[in-house]
């Protein structure tokens, strides 16, 4: 039941954050010499207009089929890492996510892959004259048919990067803030409090990793059309700070933290509710919610 109230609450958590995400990507990878956007804001407003509402769901598909394996991943790995190193500490926190996080990008990599170059896809057209991807599954297969392996995976390191700590800063921050505040069952404000502190650890874990997040973003953008543009992650880094300097490392950065709160608020509630309307009187028991992954997959344990 944890298992499936964590993909309902993840796919809560999709729903709520895409649009945001796809205005991330969007001022990611936009050409610094020639950009189509002034901001977040101006971001929203432009793909609204020019693409419609769906403008903003696009690509949605990928992070919806992934969502199944990658909390099962996390929740296999997150709780047999704890069981191993024992005791509940904010250091076994750490590594038990870092672990979980390291091991569900062999899905998040390609995942992404699919989601980034479907959300660039069209951009500025309502209506794409020459759709390059029917779908998330067909960008993969055609990635696949002309890249090979290599191909789909394209970005794993800088994915690995960004997730093996991101995973554990958000599993330690949430530690230490449900310590700090008190999260008893009886607490009138307990689901607040678990809200509050599941977003709050979503905001710093993006924030540890955002960088990574950025050069990631932009080599699984490279290629489309054939063009390539970065030979290596040392060369994305170096092209990105001469053109544009430090500040290309926050490109994004605004729509990111606005996502991350409401994205992990609303994956909390709905596995809340799912749970308690699941197991009935078991949600007066007590219990420990302990997410498993960064901004968009939670999981709540019981344990009576």
């Amino acid at each position: 039941m944890d298992f499936l109230a964590g993909c309902i609450g993840g796919a809560a958590g999709v729903l709520v954050g895409h649009p945001f995400d796809t205005v991330k990507v969007r001022l990611q990878v936009q050409n610094v010499d020639k950009p189509l956007y002034r901001g977040t804001y101006h971001c929203f407003q432009s793909i609204i207009r020019q693409e419609s509402m769906s403008g903003l769901y696009k690509g949605i598909g990928s992070p919806m089929m992934g969502l199944t394996f990658i909390n099962a991943i996390v929740f296999g790995v997150q709780g047999n890492a704890m069981r191993y190193l024992g005791n509940d500490t904010p250091t076994n926190q750490f590594l038990a996510g870092a672990a979980a996080g390291a091991i569900q990008c062999v899905i998040c990599c390609p995942m992404e892959l699919a989601k980034t170059r479907m959300q660039m896809q069209g951009t500025g057209e309502k209506k794409s004259k020459r759709k390059l991807y029917r779908n998330s599954l067909d960008c993969l297969a055609r990635i696949y048919k002309r890249e090979g392996l290599l191909g789909v995976n394209r970005g794993m390191v800088t994915t690995l990067i960004r997730e093996t700590p991101g995973f554990g800063v958000y599993f330690l921050t949430y530690d230490v803030l449900t310590r700090s505040i008190g999260c008893e069952p009886d607490d009138p404000f307990m689901i607040p409090k678990l809200l509050f502190a599941g977003g709050m650890s979503g905001i710093t874990s993006w924030l540890s990793t955002y960088p990574v997040d950025v050069i990631k973003s932009r080599l699984q953008a490279d290629g489309v059309g054939g063009v390539y543009q970065y030979s290596s992650i040392t060369d994305c880094v170096r092209q990105s700070v001469r053109r544009e300097g430090l500040r290309v490392f926050t490109r994004g950065l605004t729509s990111t933290l606005l996502r991350a709160f409401p994205v992990n608020a609303a994956t909390f509630a709905t596995v809340t509710l799912v749970l308690i309307y699941a197991r009935g009187t078991e949600g007066s028991k007590e219990c420990e919610l302990t997410p498993p992954g960064s901004d968009h997959h939670t999981l709540l344990q019981q344990q009576t």
